[in-house]
């Protein structure tokens, strides 16, 4: 009750009363523009004054822009539900904010300031963030959650990495590939509690109806062998027997998916997108093990961008709107409009997919894969943007 009454009586900014507030206005915000500018990078006709390709650019903004945005939104915001604290809000809150941004301006221009200067700035705010959740999960004494604290650390340990390979390689395809592992097994970590979660809860409501199998066993051996999966995709993407371990854990998702009744959810378009999505990080461990066994009728970007939009983005986008609408004071009711960005960040899939099967139709297929995902997060932005700004 304390907790509540401190919330009630915050007398700052409303847009930093809550950490999913500015991260999740802010990640929806450079989703849209950092993708509608993408087709013309990518095509040449814009030059960045960045030190990384063009494809690196874009590879690094997703994960660590937005990617990293989101995380820090739900991260702000769930801890304080797991530790009885306070949350990170204000000053502190909007320090954090600026330093993400401010990692977004070093890397875009980060041909004229230095690639190492850039490093520094844009690793500081997952470095920061790291320790900001050490501080809060330790004096909380949740020491269930002391494995977030780990993945945060990684993924700073990834972004560092991403701005060395790159200098000193001329790519960062490992450091890529750690990133995207590790958002995918947060996906899988966090997504076995809350999916289950949420459906059980919207099927209390139906008499007579099975609740979806609880955290086991079973669970815990899924997320072993995506782990091993996913370390040997890293390290050895086209080898044999990492298709093999992606296909076992892509499997595996699938027996998971299956205990939590998803098929029973279909009135609810909120706890359905949450299914579909998880249903797209497991197709994504499927296409890309069906690359490393046959990488001439697979191509790599086909299980990229299954995991990267259809489960990163879906799944984001699932937790952004159903988060803001519950912290929000709204209804947890998904409205025509919501639905659309649903449906939409599918569209972005099914077109990019295609342009990978279907390379003499790149340039169309890739504006429509651009266009369908710029409409997604503008829906998104003009639906859910006035509940993050305005005090509920």
């Amino acid at each position: 009750m304390r907790t509540a009454a401190t919330l009630r009586a915050f007398t700052g900014l409303a847009l930093l009363s809550r950490g999913f507030r500015p991260f999740f206005l802010g990640a929806g915000l450079f989703a849209l523009v950092a993708i509608a500018v993408w087709p013309a990078v990518f095509l040449g006709e814009v030059i960045l004054p960045t030190a990384f390709s063009a494809v690196e650019w874009h590879a690094h903004e997703m994960l660590f822009g937005y990617g990293a945005a989101v995380i820090a939104g739900f991260l702000l915001t769930a801890i304080p539900n797991w530790t009885g604290r306070l949350p990170v809000a204000g000053n502190a809150l909007g320090s954090l904010v600026l330093l993400w941004f401010a990692g977004r301006a070093a890397v875009l221009v980060s041909a004229k300031i230095g690639w190492a200067t850039a490093a520094v700035i844009d690793v500081a705010f997952l470095a920061v963030f790291a320790l900001v959740v050490a501080r809060e999960v330790t004096a909380g004494k949740n020491w269930r959650n002391l494995k977030v604290i780990a993945v945060v650390g990684l993924l700073a340990g990834a972004n560092l990495a991403f701005h060395l390979e790159a200098h000193f390689t001329g790519d960062a395809d490992h450091a890529g590939r750690a990133a995207l592992a590790l958002i995918l097994f947060l996906i899988l970590l966090f997504g076995g509690r809350v999916v289950p979660s949420f459906t059980g809860n919207w099927l209390a409501r139906r008499p007579n109806e099975q609740r979806p199998a609880p955290f086991d066993p079973w669970d815990a051996y899924a997320l072993g062998i995506s782990a091993l999966a996913l370390i040997g995709w890293i390290a050895f993407p086209d080898k044999g027997l990492t298709g093999i371990a992606l296909i076992a854990a892509g499997l595996a998702s699938l027996a998971r998916l299956a205990r939590w009744r998803g098929w029973r959810t279909f009135a609810d378009p909120l706890v359905l997108v949450l299914h579909g999505a998880f249903l797209l990080v497991a197709l994504g461990f499927l296409a890309a093990g069906a690359t490393a066994l046959a990488p001439d009728h697979v191509p790599p970007a086909v299980g990229l961008h299954v995991w990267a939009i259809g489960g990163i983005g879906g799944m984001t986008l699932a937790m952004m709107t159903r988060a803001t609408l519950g912290h929000s004071g709204q209804a947890l009711a998904a409205t025509p409009g919501t639905v659309a960005v649903y449906l939409l960040v599918v569209a972005a899939l099914v077109a990019r997919v295609a342009m990978a099967c279907l390379p003499q139709w790149m340039a169309p297929l890739m504006l429509a894969a651009a266009g369908f995902w710029c409409a997604a997060f503008a829906g998104f932005v003009i639906i859910y943007g006035p509940m993050l700004v305005r005090r509920s």
